[in-house]
């Protein structure tokens, strides 16, 4: 939202809802400024025989935009946050089966991508999977004099559109929660291998700032029900 340098991360406010859809076993929503998706996990349940693995489970993600019918942008994303629930999963403990994460768009105001990753991890963890680490999304944005923006609106997304020559490059990252690994990577513009690394360490300083919003949002929710 906000123009930050490496020292200095500046996020939209977060907002987060655990268990609030009856039907999948586990569910949340997750807003970011004015981006908001809802995820719900199903499963394990049982999978057809043809696709079946023998030593895992599989995960199919499906991401259903606002209006319309999910496009090829959607298909790159469900690939993004299939590829990062896959490395956090435990899937192995799972043979045989299959899990099904739904991520619906409310609404779109820039970063979707993290955006629908957070929602994701927060689904998982209500529905109580094993995983080996939880992650979050950042996405940067790097103007045309060189600043970085995290978590930049859709206003400071346009750019990359070709409307104006402002923003050159967009990336948006998975960071694990026990070594701030980077996990999986979008990327899309022009851009240095000096600028690439410097968005990777922003967004591992502002992962910082979303697992603690986990542990809060997590920690508020149970001592209610006690």
């Amino acid at each position: 939202m906000e123009v930050c340098g490496s020292s200095n991360v500046s996020l939209r406010e977060f907002g987060c809802e655990q268990s609030l859809l009856s039907r999948p076993d586990g569910s949340s929503s997750f807003v970011q400024g004015d981006t908001s998706v809802m995820a719900g996990v199903y499963g394990p349940a049982e999978v057809k025989v043809s696709k079946e693995i023998y030593d895992r489970a599989i995960l199919e993600v499906l991401i259903q935009p606002k209006v319309g019918l999910p496009s090829v942008r959607e298909r790159s994303q469900e690939q993004c946050v299939r590829e990062t629930c896959e490395a956090s999963l435990l899937l192995s403990l799972h043979p045989r089966s299959s899990l099904t994460l739904i991520l619906q768009v409310l609404h779109d105001d820039g970063s979707l991508l993290s955006c629908c990753l957070n929602a994701a991890c927060m689904a998982l963890m209500d529905a109580g999977l094993p995983m080996s680490c939880l992650f979050c999304g950042v996405t940067c944005a790097i103007t045309a004099e060189g600043e970085i923006i995290t978590d930049p609106t859709a206003a400071q997304e346009k750019p990359l559109t070709g409307m104006r020559d402002e923003s050159r490059a967009l990336m948006t990252f998975a960071i694990d929660s026990a070594e701030r690994r980077v996990m999986m990577s979008s990327t899309k513009g022009s851009f240095s291998v000096h600028e690439l690394q410097q968005c990777i360490a922003v967004s591992q300083k502002a992962s910082e700032k979303i697992f603690q919003f986990y542990r809060d949002s997590v920690k508020r929710r149970y001592s209610k029900t006690h």
